[in-house]
């Protein structure tokens, strides 16, 4: 009988693995937030920051990255902020999750770019990780920030 080992370092979630980060997480807020607020207004940051209880130093950066991708506007200076550029049906969770997220993989093997694992040729469970990826993938990229704005009212 083997005995039973306590979970190391190695076995512990990676970044790679599928947990949606905080930034993650806050990025779908603010997106939410944008499309609940609608219109043509930039938003200063420190308004988001505030409503959304998100610092506004890390807001920041997740604002970057949104604008640096092309999902909002960013207008800079007084009366500046951001905004949606597009309608609130055309932002996937699966497009934000993946910016942010960097992917969506369920384990680090099947991460895009990821080195080749040596028992990749061989492994039993390749298979099974590369189909939840494609459900993963197929259930993020099937909602939008607009279905989630029509699921908190209901």
């Amino acid at each position: 009988m083997t005995p039973r080992t306590s979970p190391t370092a190695s076995t512990a979630p990676t970044a790679s693995d599928m947990i949606v980060s905080t930034k993650g997480r806050y990025a779908l807020r603010v997106m939410v937030h944008f499309a609940q607020r609608g219109g043509e207004d930039y938003i200063p940051l420190k308004e988001i920051a505030e409503k959304e209880d998100i610092s506004q130093k890390y807001l920041e950066s997740i604002m970057t990255t949104l604008s640096k991708a092309g999902f909002v506007d960013a207008v800079h200076g007084k009366g500046g902020g951001y905004r949606l550029n597009r309608k609130p049906e055309a932002y996937t969770v699966g497009s934000i999750l993946k910016l942010t997220e960097g992917g969506l993989s369920a384990v680090s093997c099947t991460t895009q770019g990821a080195a080749a694992c040596s028992r990749s040729e061989c492994c039993q469970a390749k298979p099974m990780w590369d189909k939840l990826d494609k459900m993963i993938d197929e259930f993020f990229e099937g909602i939008t920030i607009a279905d989630l704005i029509k699921d908190s009212k209901e």
